[in-house]
């Protein structure tokens, strides 16, 4: 798009003293005549741009325009341009490998001493994740409702949605928009969803209230548990919760202490530790466990 290219002239020609059209036009693959009207749409749009002909000549912003060349310092450029290439990792395209080429053009210190921040957003479900990531951010961008079949822990239902952000949090991708069915907005994660359609309709944008993603929101500890766990369970414990949410004891058991969303969630999760972990309390949950550890223990006596 010539937008894209105007902005990418602009910033080799902040970042360079002059360049030349043969250059310019190589880099953006687009002819001589073209890098020269789109000079000229530069000059129109108030950017004091010379060129100079000759052996010598080429194409420079005036210099009293590039006293500052940018509010940017060379770290904070490079963080952008780890979250840009960051952003290819999920979308299955190279478009801001492209933009962050243009950020950089003519900065090889950004280039060498930006590689050592490497950030990769994608997930076992890249495949299926990046169209659906493309679609909502064509979605958002043209204010096109979509719809799809959701599955959350009360059943599977069919939404439509006029969608408003993608957020990427807890190492999970979602879409916060107004659902037509609920009449108020939510949150749906991505991996969740199927069958994603972008509709025809058009929308009008509503007033939009960021959503609260503090853990205490969504995931508000309505059950607290004492736990003892053998000493090989240390590493994931303090992977997934912190050295915080344990003591340990004399005898080198661990004796760990969280507030957990609700019993199902705790239950799963206390289950993939198998007999290397001991629910203390609440008490009526010991015997909901007991009955599931004989369940299975009857289920595979049998098989």
């Amino acid at each position: 798009m010539k937008i894209d290219r105007l902005i990418g002239i602009l910033s080799i020609l902040l970042q360079q003293e002059q360049v030349t059209a043969p250059y310019l036009a190589e880099r953006f693959e687009v002819s001589r005549r073209t890098i020269n009207r789109d000079i000229d749409a530069l000059c129109r749009a108030g950017i004091p741009v010379a060129t100079r002909q000759g052996r010598d000549g080429g194409i420079s912003i005036m210099e009293g325009y590039r006293i500052d060349r940018t509010l940017l310092t060379s770290s904070e450029l490079q963080s952008i341009l780890s979250g840009l290439r960051s952003l290819d990792s999920v979308s299955g395209t190279n478009r801001y490998a492209q933009l962050m080429d243009k950020l950089a053009a003519g900065s090889s210190e950004v280039m060498a001493a930006g590689e050592y921040l490497l950030i990769d957003l994608s997930s076992w479900y890249r495949e299926s994740l990046a169209p659906k990531i493309e679609m909502l951010r064509a979605a958002i961008e043209g204010r096109q409702s979509v719809s799809f079949d959701y599955i959350s822990p009360k059943g599977e239902s069919g939404r439509v949605v006029e969608p408003y952000y993608l957020i990427f949090q807890w190492a999970n991708w979602y879409v916060w928009g107004w659902c037509r069915e609920r009449k108020d907005f939510r949150m749906f994660k991505l991996n969740r969803l199927s069958g994603l359609v972008l509709n025809e309709d058009r929308f009008q944008r509503r007033e939009v209230p960021l959503p609260d993603l503090s853990a205490e929101k969504i995931f508000p500890a309505g059950l607290q548990a004492k736990i003892r766990f053998t000493p090989d369970c240390l590493w994931r414990i303090i992977e997934e919760f912190g050295r915080d949410s344990f003591v340990e004891e004399p005898d080198g058991n661990l004796l760990f202490t969280f507030g957990f969303a609700d019993k199902d969630h705790l239950i799963t999760w206390l289950l993939t530790f198998g007999d290397r972990a001991e629910l203390l309390e609440p008490e009526g949950l010991r015997r909901q466990i007991a009955g599931i550890g004989q369940a299975l223990a009857e289920k595979y006596e049998e098989g």
